[in-house]
């Protein structure tokens, strides 16, 4: 970990940006959020100095926004891209499904966590590589990557591996076909496949489609109108399979709903007890912990370890939230299948929260 973290931290060293950081006078008022850049104790030398810095070179972000304590406090967009344009969440879809099998359980369409798959995927059943520990699969094994299928985004040779598995006409077939190389709960590998099985177990419990169910119970509560559902693939793709698009400001919203405990408005979206779980640590994937499709990351300030709560999506999309200084940071970008999309995390810790959070300690 220590070496992944430094790794981070140097990219802040080789990589610029074009920041257009937009503050206002007066509040701007977007659906419960304000941006008052003004009226925040932050530390604004560091903040200006660290974009002057990052001018002079080209970057792959889209966009950087910061709500602290329910106030939209810094948003930037660059790249072309404005807070009007819908951004592939790529991963970061995986927790909004946490979220979704979160309240497919709180209104019943769902039982529990620990049932079994094959309670609501009654077809397709395995045809091939049968095993009785795939009767075992639950859940909880799907959402915390440890299916016990060979199924590992990051191992090339597996061959659940996405993008072999992208190129099947049959994703739950072939999915559900594969061999078991580990016990359910045994090992943690990232499994794409994994999460899109949980998707359609929620599609199929609620009788609707992951789209139509999300809208219904997530979105539309939280007055997220602009959404999409797609997928780079050229092809048409399983429902439960598509990614979302979301605007910036509506990721701050999801960040905001989890840092909430799951109320938005006085309404309770999804239960507490379900946040709480998802948030905490089951497993570990390389070294980091993981809950119910929610990464856990520790970054450093100063002498203190402040605990992240994370989507994260390749290219740079990241919802950050920090529940200890009631903070939520978004990303998103265009750094695909490039370290570069790392970048975020130096911006994080070495910008955003020394200008946040030892501003804000010493205020009060």
């Amino acid at each position: 970990m220590p070496l992944y973290l430094k790794s981070i931290c140097a990219i802040i060293l080789c990589l610029s940006a074009v920041l257009k950081l937009q503050s206002q006078n007066k509040p701007l008022h977007v659906n419960g959020l304000t941006n008052n850049f003004e009226a925040q104790a932050i530390n604004a030398t560091l903040l200006n100095g660290f974009f002057k810095t990052l001018s002079t070179k080209p970057h792959k972000l889209h966009s950087i926004l910061v709500a602290k304590k329910d106030t939209l406090v810094l948003e930037a967009y660059f790249n072309a891209f404005t807070a009007e344009t819908t951004h592939d969440l790529r991963s970061v879809t995986k927790s909004v499904r946490s979220l979704l099998m979160g309240i497919a359980i709180d209104k019943g369409f769902v039982k529990s966590v620990n049932d079994p798959i094959s309670k609501y995927l009654k077809s397709p059943v395995p045809t091939k590589n049968i095993d009785i520990r795939k009767n075992q699969i639950t859940i909880k094994n799907l959402i915390t990557m440890s299916s016990g299928l060979d199924c590992d985004d990051w191992n090339k040779k597996s061959k659940g591996q996405e993008d072999k598995v992208h190129k099947k006409k049959d994703w739950l077939q072939y999915t559900l076909d594969l061999p078991m190389v580990h016990a359910p709960g045994e090992v943690a590998q990232y499994c794409s496949m994994g999460t899109v099985l949980a998707a359609e177990i929620i599609s199929r419990a609620s009788k609707m489609s992951i789209a139509t169910f999300a809208e219904t119970y997530l979105f539309e509560p939280l007055g997220i109108i602009t959404v999409q559902w797609g997928h780079t693939q050229q092809k048409s793709v399983l429902r439960s399979g598509e990614r979302l698009y979301l605007r910036p400001r509506d990721m701050v919203k999801l960040g905001q709903l989890v840092l909430q405990k799951g109320q938005w408005k006085g309404q309770q979206i999804v239960s507490e007890a379900w946040l709480r779980e998802a948030t905490t640590p089951k497993t570990t994937i390389t070294g980091i912990e993981y809950g119910y499709l929610w990464w856990q990351f520790p970054f450093k300030l100063s002498q203190n370890t402040i605990k992240g709560i994370l989507a994260t999506g390749n290219g740079g999309q990241y919802i950050m939230v920090f529940p200890e200084r009631d903070m939520v940071v978004v990303f998103t970008g265009g750094a695909y299948n490039s370290q570069e999309d790392k970048f975020p995390f130096a911006i994080t810790q070495s910008v955003l929260l020394p200008a946040y959070f030892e501003n804000a300690s010493k205020a009060e």
